[in-house]
């Protein structure tokens, strides 16, 4: 899975020269919507009509936007036909096989262009691209 992750998140970057997921999301034809979406739903992916759409929780801090942002992107790239809501108490206590796929996704690209700088922590790391330090405790590299 992570060596087919790390092809596709590559081919992306390449063709659309960004890996930011609201860039990606745009080039793609997927539509961004905030909303919101209430206390444990961070986001969600549905399709309609041949139409793609992310659908946002307004009240998140803008770090926590951009990742559910490549976490819904994840979606859409890894699950295709499958529409699937970002659910914090899944994501946090026990998250499935297709969140932590998405989750992995997230991270892989927001990460896609920077290096660790010698020394640096994995939180620190994380924390300089823009990956919400709660994802550090479930998705170590």
């Amino acid at each position: 899975m992570d060596d087919y992750v790390q092809a596709l998140i590559r081919k992306l970057i390449r063709k659309y020269h960004t890996n930011c997921p609201f860039e990606l999301a745009s080039s793609l034809g997927i539509h961004i919507r905030f909303a919101d979406l209430g206390q444990t739903t961070k986001g969600l992916y549905f399709r309609k009509l041949r139409r793609r759409f992310i659908v946002i929780h307004n009240q998140l801090p803008a770090e926590w936007q951009r990742f559910v942002c490549a976490h819904e992107l994840g979606h859409d790239r890894l699950h295709k036909g499958i529409s699937r809501f970002f659910l914090e108490e899944h994501s946090y206590f026990s998250p499935g096989k297709l969140e932590r796929q998405a989750n992995r996704f997230a991270i892989a690209l927001l990460t896609a262009d920077l290096a660790a700088s010698p020394g640096e922590s994995l939180h620190e790391y994380y924390r300089r691209a823009g990956v919400p330090q709660e994802m550090l405790y479930f998705f170590r590299n």
